[in-house]
Order: structure tokens, then C-alpha cells, then sequence
């Protein structure tokens, strides 16, 4: 369905009970929604789950760019609010683990905790970023998916049909869409109010991940006092695709632990 939100309209995709306690996933830049798939088939029933295609993504509108931060969490923010969602588990990977952040320091009403897989409070510096946009605008999206893809996942799971499926969503991305979130990562800051965050928090790390390195996940997460770390070693930046049922046994654990899941869930397999 689409969700009119901050002037445009967002792709959702909203299953289970709307009274089920709810778990929003947000995605990395240059996939979609559908990144989330093979790890909900993992999850326990009873629980409402909703994924979107961030502005710019998917099958979400494209409004001119650049954006900022600021936008992406309005957009995140005015999403759960026309969908009548509260104390939500939040998970968020890498850009939409900064989108994650980002959301818990406005709206605690909106979230009661954070799962921040493969991102940090900082991602790089300007001139990376600069450096990123200015061959994308030379060369197309087609210049940066062979690095990419070396940098998210670990050298024998890119010669799959899997890897292969994400390059090709990087393509199928809005280039517009893709250099304004570009833009809004570039322009990101969350170490100061990160560090003043006060709720559950669940990080996740890939050992082979080569765009946000376990180390700095790590640093991130050890800004919230009280987080739980865990490094998945033979995963990389996309550990819900290339380990969905171990992710999901991560999520599914903190969940349980933090009472996020309905008495008498039950896994799917």
C-alpha cells in the first residue's frame, strides 16, 4: 500500500495483527523493502510487521533531491503515525539504522527499542560521500555496483543469485533517490545525542562487512548503555540476506528477552 507522509507517498508493506506489538524494518541504501523477506519468514507469529522503501526507493516517490537526515526521519516518523504505531521495535540497517537513531531521540513514544544492524552514529566523512556522488554522476549507478557489492558481502556468497538480485536492485534504483540519501548520510552527526539514548538496544554486525566494519557497529552500540552486541563473523553488510534465519534468531531473541513478543508465538518453521 502507499502512505501519504511529508509530502510524498512511501511504499509500505504492513502485515499480522494491527494490536500485535509492532517491528518496523528499515532498509540500507540501494536495496528495498523486499531485503527484509527471508528474515520475516524466520520471525514468530503475533507480531505486526512493517517494512517501506525509504523516499527515493523502491517503489516509494522520488522527490527532488538533496535530503537530509532530517527528512528521512520525518518520513519514518509521520509513517508510524498514520499507522497508529507506538512503542515499536525499530530496525534499522545502516542508513535506516541512522534513521533509527535518529527517530528514538524525537519520538520515545514511538519507540521502545532499537535493533542497529550494520550502521553507526557517523557513516564516513563528506569527501567519501563527495567522492561517491560525483562517479555516480559520471558513470550511473552501473560504477558502483561491483564495489559495492565487494564491500557488503563476504567473497563467496557475491558469486550467488542472491548477491547478484541485490546488485541489480542498486540499479533499479532512482539515481536521484539514491544521491539525495547519499547527501543525508554525508551531513549525519549522532555521536553526541546517540550517547544520550536510554532504551533496549540490540547492534549487529557482519565480520566480512566492508562498509561499516564490526569495530565501528560496535562503538555505536557502546553509546547506549545497557546494548547487547552481537558480530555475526561469516556475514557481511546485509546479514538479512545472506543469514536470514541467524538474524532473525538474533531478532527474535532480543525480542523475547525485552517481552516484545506475545505469549505463545511460535516460529514459523
Amino acid at each position: 500500500m502507499r502512505v501519504e507522509v511529508n509530502g510524498i507517498q512511501l511504499n509500505v508493506i504492513d502485515t499480522g495483527p494491527k494490536d500485535a506489538p509492532a517491528v518496523v524494518f528499515s532498509h540500507a541504501l540501494g536495496v528495498n523493502l523486499h531485503v527484509w523477506d527471508a528474515t520475516l519468514n524466520h520471525l514468530p507469529d503475533g507480531l505486526r510487521l512493517i517494512r517501506y522503501d525509504m523516499r527515493g526507493h523502491g517503489h516509494s516517490d522520488t522527490p527532488p533531491a538533496p535530503y537530509s537526515m532530517g527528512q528521512l526521519i520525518a518520513d519514518a516518523e509521520q509513517l508510524l503515525d498514520a499507522l497508529d504505531v507506538r512503542d515499536a521495535v525499530f530496525v534499522g540497517s545502516s542508513i535506516g539504522g541512522m534513521i533509527a537513531q535518529g527517530l528514538a531521540i524525537k519520538r520515545l513514544d514511538q519507540i521502545r527499542a532499537l535493533v542497529l544492524s550494520n550502521t553507526a552514529a557517523k557513516l564516513g566523512v563528506p569527501a567519501v560521500w563527495d567522492a561517491r556522488m560525483t562517479q555516480i554522476r559520471n558513470g550511473g549507478l552501473d560504477s558502483i555496483v561491483v564495489p559495492t557489492l565487494e564491500r557488503w558481502f563476504a567473497p563467496e556468497f557475491r558469486a550467488t543469485d542472491e548477491a547478484t538480485r541485490w546488485g541489480n536492485a542498486i540499479l533499479d534504483t532512482d539515481q536521484r533517490g539514491y544521491l539525495g540519501c547519499c547527501a543525508a548520510i554525508s551531513g549525519t552527526d549522532f555521536y553526541t545525542p546517540t550517547s544520550g539514548l536510554r532504551l533496549s538496544c540490540l547492534g549487529i554486525a557482519g565480520g566480512y562487512d566492508g562498509s561499516t566494519p564490526p569495530d565501528l557497529v560496535r562503538e555505536t552500540v557502546n553509546l547506549i548503555p545497557g546494548s547487547r552486541f552481537e558480530l555475526m563473523r561469516r556475514s557481511g553488510h546485509l546479514p538479512c540476506v545472506d543469514a536470514p534465519k541467524d538474524f532473525a534468531a538474533l531478532l527474535t531473541s532480543f525480542l523475547t528477552d525485552i517481552g516484545h513478543i506475545p505469549s505463545g508465538g511460535a516460529d514459523h518453521e
